[in-house]
């Protein structure tokens, strides 16, 4: 990757390379993808120990699908997070991420022993940049121009790479101005948010120039629209998310060559080409 780099979490930090694999565990019954979607914290608990049985370094738990859809009420969101991590975060041994935009759920996931929060809002509520500050943990600071769960047409760019990269540079300078440390920040570019296929596809083949920015890539790629646009040739009739395994191990791959550090994934397979990829693109962190 060419140079170290370290991401500050509650109770600790990661050091990269190497690049590690983030399991998605969902306390949904409306994901958007059927094969993750555990609608209770029980349930929810088991497919996060099976992830990290099969080797994934982290887990990103959340209890509000991303796709389009009312608002949930908080207490509704907190009833199926706070437990799922709470079991999870004391017996996977791995690090947990709220995956949540709300304050008050990240304030119960982080009490339940959540080390981070992934917030697809876009540092767009400044009670939960407070909150990220006071408490010290790990956040993750995504791309998007509006709301979540609110569908909207991509806007045309010249230049998806500098767009991105340009709000992500101000919303990291308004994070740090908020009382919170450039250490406990990573960033993903939001693909499929507010973004089009070939905006997607641009982001990834110059990721390095986001790293550019000296925070670690959160890549959220596994099984996204995108994909399936590309393997059937139009955004129209893409493919659904159970047939984009594949599509998603190759981006995944290509990813870490070009030095994402965290992988967001539902699969093993994708894991396996993270780690193959890593091997081939840094032998110096390959095991074995």
């Amino acid at each position: 990757m060419g140079d170290d780099r370290v991401w500050r979490l509650r109770g600790g930090e990661l050091r990269f390379p190497p690049s590690r694999a983030v399991g998605i565990v969902n306390v949904t019954d409306d994901s958007f993808f059927a094969g993750a979607r555990s609608g209770t914290p029980g349930r929810a608990v088991a497919a996060g120990l099976e992830l990290v049985a099969s080797g994934f370094d982290l887990l990103d738990v959340g209890a509000v699908a991303a796709r389009s859809g009312p608002p949930v009420p908080a207490g509704d969101e907190i009833a199926r997070l706070a437990p799922a991590v709470e079991r999870l975060a004391a017996s996977s041994g791995v690090p947990v991420i709220a995956d949540t935009f709300s304050a008050p759920a990240a304030a119960a996931a982080l009490g339940a022993g959540a080390a981070a929060v992934n917030d697809i809002s876009g540092a767009a509520d400044p009670a939960l940049l407070e909150l990220i500050a006071d408490s010290g943990c790990g956040y993750v600071l995504m791309h998007i121009e509006g709301p979540p769960r609110v569908d909207r047409r991509p806007r045309p760019r010249d230049d998806p790479v500098a767009e991105v990269g340009g709000w992500l540079a101000d919303r990291i300078e308004a994070a740090v101005a908020a009382g919170i440390a450039a250490e406990q920040i990573a960033i993903d570019p939001g693909l499929d948010f507010d973004l089009t296929v070939d905006d997607d596809l641009e982001i990834l083949r110059r990721l390095g120039e986001l790293r550019s920015l000296g925070r670690p890539l959160y890549l959220a790629a596994s099984r996204k629209d995108f994909l399936g646009a590309v393997l059937a040739g139009s955004w129209e009739g893409r493919e659904p998310p159970e047939r984009r395994e594949w599509a998603t191990a190759a981006a995944t791959a290509l990813a870490v060559n070009a030095g994402a550090e965290l992988l967001r994934l539902h699969d093993r397979s994708a894991l396996d080409a993270m780690r193959v990829a890593e091997a081939i693109a840094r032998p110096e962190v390959a095991v074995g």
